[in-house]
């Protein structure tokens, strides 16, 4: 075991926060800021890198407490506090983002250099660092949800980057329609998509969150796993255990864009290629996959003498997954938009990972899947990382979005060529590529646990991501340069691998993935270089920081069948691949515009399964057609309320007239007219006369002497 002082851990979190910080009091240092920003990046990844060293030896982390604590008091009106969690698998999580986001921010240098607005790009881009560190390091829901919601605003501001909305940042084909709705957007539209459709998932997990607070009275991982008798058995009581399960599934579905909330992230492609780098590998998408990570042990322990309670949400989750990799896959397949064709691949390596998750509460071994979803996603982050940093180079280099405009840049760009075949071939699962192990691991656990319709799915899929990947490659490498590039080399502009700040970056990536991959082929050997093995292993230390008392030993298997049966599917994805876009023996066109079922398919494929554009007619049009039939038609009737009742108040206000002029008046006067008459009569009596006066004086005595007899009966 291994001591590590608090502050190291929260460094990596604030670091990247002190460096945005930093960045905007040095916004108008120009290059300065630039490096200063890459460096805060540098530090938090070498904080990552010191608590990873003592974990590859083998060893655990014993944190005590220095600087700041690694827990304290938060609310203390409800009692909360907030600190770090250091379990293994946390820090491999942590090293993941550190070290892909600081060589995307080392490409970013050249990227956005000279660029207007790169304080603007650099500030956002350690906020987001920062925030999904912040998603990994938390201890508790609550705090985690400020990350995610600050990891939801970055994502907004990078996408919408180029906000100007030049039609050359646009992502999509101008002009294209589905339904009659537009498929192509500015930047800020893209920008305020994410976040809306983000949003939506968001306050499904919220609520989900509060609604576990009601019941376990704490938003600590650990005090929930701790209690887990008490909130677990009331909610499945009220009925509450898997809707609440789901609801806090739904924020992952919203930020890790999955089915049927994943239209945003193909769009998101309107932002920069360092910025669709980061959101695919490092940070955005990946912060569902930590967030169920985190839940799902805990309701799956909560429950584990009696699973089936919970069985359904796991089910839920392994489905949304499996269907969300094959439909990206499928309009991968047909998609001539660079980044976003990668997109859509990311979706795609994103269900599988949801997959894993899923099938950890449908195996016998619940590491297992823990494990095999940060395999992939550990994996994945590499290899997509190095092919968005490339896309972004090959972007420049044909002045192109699309890879019809593309085409022989193998021989022009080799070390691009290079680095783009060995990420693609781990994207598509071919060995030895780190790609290769990660997937095989998911789907040999669907196998080994007798999932096999899951483990279908993620095999087709398998073979179409093949055939995508390979596409994209021949059409955009190799072949005959097309005319664009043509004109761009005759026009004296040199089509060659980017400068050494941009290449290293994602050659670098690309080395990763196959040295893993190598080192992954040698641990079947040589059993201290089995990463499966090591991943496992922080998986169960994970689960065991919470459960302490659960046996967890377990191992991940290599099936034999598994792998062949998915190699078949490869295979022939890759040979369909072969056959069209590199070999180019056949004309897809021409298979196309031959059968009336292949055309209708491809048009399918291509307008998104009609989702996107059914989305916008159900959630933009309707909301603003019905506003516009407000404006139209109740408008008009509140005019016509509002003139009636102008009407009514000028004939109320006539007939108040009249009945003031001819009652109130009249009445008035009446009164004065009597006052007046009553007045002149009194004062005749006034005559001035003193012998009046005791006259009348005497006759009151008498008569009142008259009064007195006659009540007394008659006598005095």
């Amino acid at each position: 075991m291994t001591e590590v002082p608090s502050f190291s851990i929260w460094m990596i979190i604030l670091l990247p926060y002190a460096g945005s910080i930093v960045t905007a009091i040095l916004s108008r240092a120009g290059r300065v800021r630039d490096y200063v920003a890459v460096f805060f990046s540098f530090l938090s990844a070498s904080f990552c890198g010191y608590l990873l060293l003592p974990i590859l030896q083998g060893q655990t982390l014993s944190v005590y407490n220095s600087l700041i604590p690694q827990s304290f008091t938060w609310i203390s009106g409800l009692g909360l506090r907030t600190g770090v969690l250091s379990d293994p698998y946390t820090v491999i999580l942590c090293n993941v983002i550190g070290w892909v986001s600081f060589l995307i921010m080392v490409y970013s240098l050249e990227y956005v250099k000279g660029e207007s607005g790169a304080h603007r790009y650099f500030f956002f881009m350690n906020l987001f660092i920062g925030s999904m560190q912040l998603i990994v390091f938390s201890d508790n829901l609550l705090a985690l949800f400020i990350g995610w919601e600050l990891v939801g605003l970055c994502s907004y501001a990078l996408i919408g980057y180029y906000y100007r909305d030049d039609e050359k940042d646009w992502v999509g084909t101008i002009g294209h329609k589905a339904l009659g709705e537009d498929q192509a957007y500015p930047p800020s539209h893209a920008g305020m998509k994410a976040f809306i459709m983000t949003r939506a998932g968001d306050v499904a997990m919220l609520a989900g969150i509060l609604i576990l607070f009601i019941y376990g009275r704490t938003f600590s991982y650990q005090q929930l796993a701790s209690s887990s008798s008490t909130w677990a058995v009331s909610l499945a009581n009220s009925g509450l255990l898997v809707p609440v399960a789901l609801l806090i599934f739904g924020g992952a579905i919203g930020k890790s864009a999955q089915f049927p909330l994943h239209e945003w992230l193909p769009d998101a492609m309107a932002g920069p290629a360092p910025v669709s780098a980061l959101i695919h590998a490092a940070t955005m998408v990946k912060a569902g996959v930590v967030l169920v990570a985190r839940i799902a042990p805990i309701f799956y322990f909560a429950v584990v003498t009696n699973p089936s309670l919970i069985q359904p949400f796991f089910v839920t989750v392994a489905w949304i997954g499996a269907f969300t990799a094959f439909l990206a896959a499928s309009q991968a397949m047909v998609g001539f938009e660079l980044k976003k064709i990668l997109a859509y691949s990311t979706v795609s390596q994103i269900g599988y990972m949801m997959m894993a998750m899923g099938l950890a509460g449908l195996s016998s071994e619940f590491a297992q899947g823990l494990s095999s979803a940060l395999y992939h996603l550990m994996s994945h982050a590499i290899f997509k990382a190095s092919l968005f940093l490339a896309a972004g180079a090959l972007i420049h280099a044909a002045d192109s979005r699309f890879i019809s405009d593309m085409g022989g840049l193998g021989n022009r760009m080799r070390i691009t060529f290079a680095a783009f075949l060995i990420s693609v071939a781990s994207l598509s699962g071919i060995p030895p590529f780190s790609g290769f192990w990660s997937k095989d691991a998911i789907l040999s656990l669907a196998y080994s646990s007798g999932q096999y319709a899951l483990f279908v799915v993620g095999s087709v899929t398998a073979g179409m991501t093949a055939f995508y990947s390979f596409r994209l490659l021949g059409i955009a490498f190799l072949g005959s340069p097309s005319r664009k590039i043509e004109k761009l080399e005759s026009e004296g502009h040199h089509v060659v691998d980017p400068s050494p700040v941009m290449l290293v970056p994602y050659a670098l990536l690309s080395f990763a993935t196959l040295f893993l991959g190598v080192v992954a082929l040698a641990g079947s050997v040589i059993p201290s270089l089995n990463i499966e093995a090591s991943i496992e292993s922080a998986s169960v230390s994970y689960l065991k920081t919470f459960f302490p008392s659960l046996s967890l030993e377990g191992e991940i298997s290599f099936s034999i069948a598994a792998a062949a049966l998915t190699g078949l599917f490869v295979a022939l994805g890759f040979g369909l691949s072969y056959i069209f876009y590199i070999r180019r023996s056949a004309d897809t066109s021409k298979y196309i515009s031959q059968s009336s079922i292949m055309s209708k398919l491809y048009l399918f494929l291509y307008n998104r399964w009609y989702i996107n554009a059914i989305y916008y007619k159900v959630f933009v049009r309707a909301p603003l057609a019905a506003s516009s039939w407000l404006s139209e038609r109740f408008d008009v009737f509140l005019f016509g309320v509002n003139n009636a009742a102008s009407l009514l108040g000028v004939y109320v206000s006539a007939v108040g007239g009249w009945f003031d002029s001819n009652v109130v008046d009249a009445l008035a006067n009446g009164i004065s007219v009597a006052g007046q008459s009553f007045s002149r009569l009194v004062r005749r009596i006034q005559t001035g006369v003193t012998e009046q006066y005791i006259l009348v004086f005497a006759l009151g005595v008498a008569l009142l002497l008259v009064v007195l007899i006659i009540s007394a009966g008659g006598t005095l």
